[in-house]
């Protein structure tokens, strides 16, 4: 595997920007393992962080990159601040930034990538698992599979809880006012709804959630309505709280569920 620290400059967010990225390399050693890196169209996966964390926290924290060695999996880290995945209403297009420029970007720098739906896929944790969900659901053209580690997939419904980890004034430069988000863009429950009103083909779903978690609430209230709206997805629970002992042994179980090709 290649490990590579990318800085590019984002036209949307009209700043620079850093990103991680693990890609496939034909290796062969005398110690250790070789690995037989595909060259054309390598599936992608992009790994969202959660609140406090950035490009380097998922290969800080967890051994991802040593999880995909043998997978022939491109994954592409990026760091979004604390934007929650969102275009804030303080005007930074988070949002249009991830789902749109970053990928472009990924294809001019990284021509090996896979252009599929069916091998493109988003994973994320907590703000992270969010933003993998948004994109599903809004972009399932784009996706074939996204999941979500103890995201916080139903946030509209329970604003109030946010207020724990920041003050309202933050939440609303993210998402405007509370009362408004419910039904918006920015709801995955609304995302959920016009959806299925679409009736496009929605990305394999993937939820997990620590048992002690106090984000399993919601993550059950969107397991339900996938459920539904007969969406196949998997859910899944075990022990746990939001923390990286979590999240390591979960990411392993994602990558184990991607609809990989052996």
């Amino acid at each position: 595997m290649a490990f590579l620290q990318v800085s590019i400059y984002s036209n949307v967010l009209e700043m620079e920007m850093s990103m991680n990225v693990i890609l496939p390399q034909k290796t062969e050693k005398k110690v250790g393992t070789a690995t037989n890196g595909r060259l054309t169209d390598v599936p992608v996966m992009y790994l969202l962080h959660g609140m406090g964390g950035n490009h380097s926290v998922w290969e800080r924290r967890t051994s991802i990159e040593r999880y995909v060695a043998d997978l022939g999996l491109a994954v592409i880290m990026p760091s979004t601040d604390l934007g929650w995945y969102t275009d804030t209403r303080y005007d930074m297009k988070y949002w249009t930034f991830i789902s749109e420029e970053l990928p472009t970007i990924c294809h001019e720098l990284f021509p090996q990538l896979t252009t599929k739906r069916a091998k493109t896929f988003a994973v994320g944790l907590s703000m992270g698992g969010y933003g993998a969900i948004k994109l599903g659901l809004a972009k399932p053209e784009s996706f074939g599979a996204v999941a979500s580690l103890s995201g916080a997939v139903n946030l509209a419904d329970r604003m109030e809880d946010l207020l724990a980890v920041r003050g309202q004034k933050f939440w609303e430069g993210i998402f405007g006012p509370f009362e408004q988000v419910q039904g918006s863009s920015n709801d995955p429950m609304f995302l959920l709804d016009q959806l299925v009103k679409s009736g496009k083909t929605p990305p394999n779903i993937f939820l997990c959630c620590g048992e002690e978690d106090l984000l399993l609430y919601g993550n059950k209230k969107m397991a339900s309505a996938l459920t539904s709206n007969t969406i196949e997805h998997t859910f899944e629970t075990g022990p746990g709280n939001h923390d990286w002992i979590f999240w390591d042994t979960w990411i392993q179980r994602v990558l184990a569920w991607l609809p990989l090709e052996k």
